[in-house]
C-alpha cells in the first residue's frame, strides 16, 4: 500500500499549479480567434453606425470587446476579451472584468469600443491599471438597448465608449466597477 506524506501531497500540488501557470497561449490560435471577432464587430458597427468611421479616423486608437457576457441577481459580473488597436494594427490584447452591486436582475450580451481621441488617453490607458468606476442605469431588450452613464474614463480623458449589438434581459441601476487587463490569448 502507497503512503502519501504531507510533503509529497504539498510537492504535487505545488507542481500542479506550476505547470497550470505555464499555459500562457504563445502559440495558440487565440489571437487569430480574437482579431477575428474584432473584424467581424467593427464591419457591423460601421454598417449599423456609419457616423462611426468619422470617430475611428479622428481617433489615435481603438478598444474594441467583441462580446462582454454580464450576468446579475443583485451582485452581478461579466467578462469578454479583445483588442486594442493603433493605426488598423492590433498592439494588444485586453481583456474586461466587470463586478456591480446593486438592484440588478438578469444576462445580457453586448458588443463595445472605446474610441481615444487624443495621444495621452491612449498612452494612459496603456500605462495605467485600467480602472474606470461607473455609476449607471441600464436596460437591455432584444433589438434595442440603451445605457445612461457616467463613466470616469470619459469624463476624465477624451475618450467616447460605443455600446452596441445588445441582447439578453437585464434591468437595474448598479455601482459598477470595470477592470481592462492586458493578456496574452
Amino acid at each position: 500500500m502507497t503512503e502519501f506524506t504531507r510533503r509529497g501531497l504539498m510537492l504535487a500540488l505545488g507542481s500542479t499549479f506550476l505547470l497550470a501557470a505555464c499555459g500562457n497561449g504563445i502559440g495558440s490560435r487565440g489571437p487569430a480567434t480574437i482579431d477575428a471577432r474584432v473584424d467581424a464587430t467593427l464591419a457591423q458597427l460601421y454598417r449599423q453606425y456609419p457616423n462611426t468611421r468619422t470617430l475611428e479616423a479622428k481617433s489615435t486608437g481603438i478598444l474594441v470587446m467583441p462580446l462582454v457576457t454580464e450576468a446579475g441577481l443583485g451582485l452581478g459580473g461579466g467578462y469578454g476579451r479583445g483588442a486594442l488597436r493603433v493605426g488598423g494594427a492590433t498592439v494588444d490584447y485586453y481583456s474586461t472584468t466587470k463586478a456591480s452591486a446593486g438592484l440588478q436582475i438578469g444576462a445580457q450580451q453586448y458588443a463595445h469600443v472605446l474610441f481615444f481621441m487624443t495621444e495621452d488617453a491612449l498612452m494612459n490607458f496603456r500605462r495605467s491599471p485600467g480602472w474606470a468606476a461607473e455609476a449607471n442605469i441600464e436596460y437591455a431588450f432584444p433589438d434595442q438597448g440603451q445605457t445612461l452613464a457616467a463613466e470616469t474614463t470619459t469624463s476624465l480623458a477624451p475618450v467616447i465608449a460605443v455600446i452596441f449589438g445588445q441582447s439578453g434581459l437585464r434591468a437595474g441601476a448598479t455601482l459598477e466597477g470595470v477592470k481592462y487587463t492586458r493578456i496574452i490569448p
